[in-house]
């Protein structure tokens, strides 16, 4: 009866025979040249080089050496063995390279050459392994660092940011990419501006940091360049998520923080964004040439050109229609007399911002910049008086009171109140040169042409929704106390 030997019989890991199991998974071939991994034949593989790094000496075979080349330890050592060989001295005569640098980032360096993959742990060994790899000019490490995380201290907090965040179209270039870890992140050129002819030494790298921005806010804007939802817990945290993201340069971060609402309008059948005044950006706005655009306005009149439409930059991949809302009490509402019209006037710096923001309309509509103030200004107008249209569909608060629109309302003046200029209606619309202070105010933007088609084009401000005064006893009501 045949014996069994121990590697016949003793069952695997998984309680398998030997036998059984060679025979389910035939045993590998063994290496050839063509088969282990290539290692240039710069050194003899099977020799040991002496290597003392500050006061400890490491001995790395010649593959091991060879296998991140050419570099300074294999042009040391081959430039010795040729040495040797052109002297006639003994193939051993090989002296010791000796090196002031730090020997436990050496070690890892040693692990590196061994074949063993080494991850940098912090930012402290990432700009020493860093430093020392291009000392040492290790194409294979300066490469695999080149593809590492990027660590930052922000705060006085470390980070460790993989590079394929950094990377996102939406959010490049960035801080990072154009700051800091530019100086990591071009391995053709690792330190700019420093000639390394005859250099005795790498320079003395800190890692990088931003110690004058908030920890606990870019740890936020991290898990949102991961993908994960963060719970906005007031205003002034977002204005501090939108001020370090701009801070930052994450373009497409920024849009998708500031203050906005997208929906679909079932009403009028298409999509719409509201956002701030403030928050628009030029490269977003565009128009949208709609012959049906006038029909859900009456008010609006006929001879309807287009609405202003916008779509985040880096975010939105189609536009929607623009509701822009202005705010800080800093438009005035008019009623002119003789039918002329209602009026909205801007003030302060949003009347700045309105007209960049009409030039930049006026240029998609392909006018002339000149053309940018006529796009604005009704035919016959007041400087600075835009033409605005209250539609019956507004919702309209006035002096905190629901406000209807009526008639003389929508056609911006009635009889009553040419015959007195001065007359105001408590609660109900405008008069004659009487005007409300508009605290908070949504509006569309419609591009018609002027007078009933026979002129140029003209912006109308289209009212969605109007927090208002008439008066300043109602803004005094509307007046908080001091907490």
């Amino acid at each position: 009866m045949a014996s069994a030997t121990p590697s016949e019989g003793y069952p695997d890991a998984h309680g398998t025979p030997g036998s059984l199991a060679g025979a389910l998974n035939p045993p590998p071939a063994p290496p050839t040249e063509k088969t282990i991994i290539q290692i240039p034949p710069i050194l003899p593989r099977e020799r040991v080089f002496p290597i003392q790094i500050g006061s400890e000496l490491f001995t790395l075979s010649g593959a091991s050496i060879s296998s991140d080349a050419p570099s300074y330890f294999s042009q040391y050592f081959l430039c010795q063995l040729r040495q040797a060989e052109e002297s006639g001295d003994e193939a051993g005569a090989v002296r010791t390279l000796y090196l002031d640098r730090d020997p436990e980032t050496f070690r890892d360096i040693a692990l590196h050459l061994q074949g063993y993959h080494v991850a940098p742990r912090d930012g402290k060994h990432f700009v020493r392994l860093f430093a020392d790899a291009q000392f040492y000019t290790l194409p294979k490490l300066i490469s695999q660092l080149y593809e590492e995380s990027i660590f930052i201290s922000i705060g006085h907090r470390e980070f460790q940011i993989p590079r394929d965040l950094l990377t996102d179209p939406r959010n490049s270039p960035n801080y990072f990419s154009l700051g800091f870890a530019f100086f990591f992140s071009r391995p053709d050129n690792l330190f700019p501006g420093l000639d390394r002819q005859g250099l005795l030494r790498p320079p003395s790298i800190l890692p990088p940091s931003v110690p004058n921005r908030s920890a606990d806010t870019f740890a936020d804007l991290l898990r949102l360049l991961r993908g994960y939802p963060v719970a906005i817990r007031d205003d002034a945290h977002r204005q501090e998520l939108v001020r370090d993201a701009r801070y930052f340069h994450f373009k497409g971060l920024e849009q998708q923080l500031v203050p906005h609402a997208l929906s679909h309008n079932p009403f009028r059948g298409r999509a719409e964004i509201a956002i701030r005044l403030e928050n628009v950006q030029r490269s977003g706005i565009g128009v949208s040439r709609d012959a049906q655009a006038g029909e859900h306005h009456a008010a609006a009149a006929a001879a309807a050109v287009a609405w202003v439409t916008y779509a985040r930059p880096h975010v939105d991949d189609a536009p929607a229609e623009l509701v822009v809302e202005i705010g800080r009490e800093s438009s005035r509402l008019h009623w002119l007399p003789r039918h002329a019209g209602c009026r909205v006037e801007f003030l302060r710096d949003t009347k700045a911002r309105v007209a960049k923001l009409l030039q930049v309309v006026a240029g998609k509509l392909g006018l002339p910049p000149a053309a940018a103030q006529a796009l604005g200004q009704p035919p016959g107008g007041e400087e600075g008086l835009l033409r605005a249209v209250l539609d019956p569909q507004a919702a309209i608060c006035l002096d905190g009171e629901e406000h209807s629109p009526d008639a003389a309302d929508a056609a911006d003046t009635d009889a009553a109140d040419e015959a007195n200029p001065r007359k105001r209606r408590r609660g109900g619309g405008g008069g004659a040169g009487g005007a409300w202070t508009v605290t908070t105010g949504q509006w569309r933007l419609l591009l018609r042409a002027a007078d009933g088609g026979r002129g140029a084009v003209e912006c109308v401000f289209v009212a969605v929704r109007l927090d208002a005064v008439s008066s300043e006893r109602g803004r005094n009501k509307a007046r908080g106390f001091l907490a």
